[in-house]
């Protein structure tokens, strides 16, 4: 018996990987989160499984499912959104697991901030405008933020920021990254990415603290700044150029005549 946790991915049915599915199809159990897992997922379940919607269930709860499944000998699916690597809970769900000697995996799954950038049709690393992704979020009542990881802080780098679970202190958001950023720096915040219902709003980051209030989003919403999302007199990268020499290009410079 193992334990499968899955990352379903940011909110489309078919951005779960194929791994995941597979998995899925095969487990005779699956507890997934109601709240913002897609109901096709639940289809590829074998007939007769066990469904369990965790989104009522505290930490005590879930263990007792997983182990009642193991003591029955029966796979479980644990459908989580995102990917498991980053604010999924899966760090003390397997903290749990390892003392009752209980086998897991983890199969990974697309992050919400992919599918946003995706929503976006831009690329959030760029030459010599920004080489870094920082994935952050501000303190909520679930988890506070270690004193050394403010906004600030990370704003201090210039560096593309997603920063996911804030969207109801927007307002904080642009206060604390403007001083480094400027008023004039692109900002975007996409709600419930590769849903249907996605919802994209492009701004300053001086002007889209209205844009949200005005759409009146809230929750699932991820909230993206920095230079990359707006640039367009960037270098190209010189890994396509043509007097790059590289391992599967050698001599290229030569070649170029460079």
């Amino acid at each position: 018996m193992t334990v499968h946790f899955i990352g379903a991915g940011p909110g489309a049915a078919d951005l779960v990987t194929v791994r995941g599915r597979n998995l899925i199809a095969g487990c005779p159990v699956c507890l997934y989160a109601g709240s913002i897992i897609p109901p096709e997922m639940l289809s590829w379940c074998p007939p007769g499984a066990r469904l369990i919607d965790t989104a009522p269930l505290d930490l005590d709860a879930i263990i007792a499912e997983l182990v009642r499944a193991h003591e029955a000998g029966q796979d479980v699916a644990r459908l989580q959104s995102g990917d498991l690597s980053i604010w999924s809970a899966v760090g003390e769900q397997l903290r749990r697991l390892d003392a009752l000697d209980i086998p897991y995996t983890l199969t990974p799954g697309v992050p919400a901030f992919a599918a946003a950038a995706a929503a976006l049709g831009r690329e959030l690393t760029l030459p010599e405008v920004a080489q870094s992704v920082v994935l952050t979020r501000t303190s909520g009542r679930a988890s506070a933020m270690p004193e050394t990881e403010s906004l600030a802080a990370f704003a201090a780098t210039r560096a593309t920021l997603a920063i996911h679970l804030s969207i109801h202190v927007i307002d904080r958001v642009v206060s604390e990254l403007t001083p480094a950023y400027g008023a004039d720096c692109p900002a975007a915040v996409i709600w419930r990415a590769s849903w249907p219902d996605e919802r994209v709003l492009r701004a300053t980051l001086g002007e889209i603290a209205a844009l949200v209030k005005a759409a009146n989003l809230e929750r699932t919403a991820l909230i993206l700044v920095g230079r990359a999302l707006g640039a367009k007199a960037f270098r190209e990268s010189a890994l396509y150029s043509a007097g790059y020499d590289r391992r599967f290009r050698p001599g290229a410079a030569e070649g170029s005549g460079a």
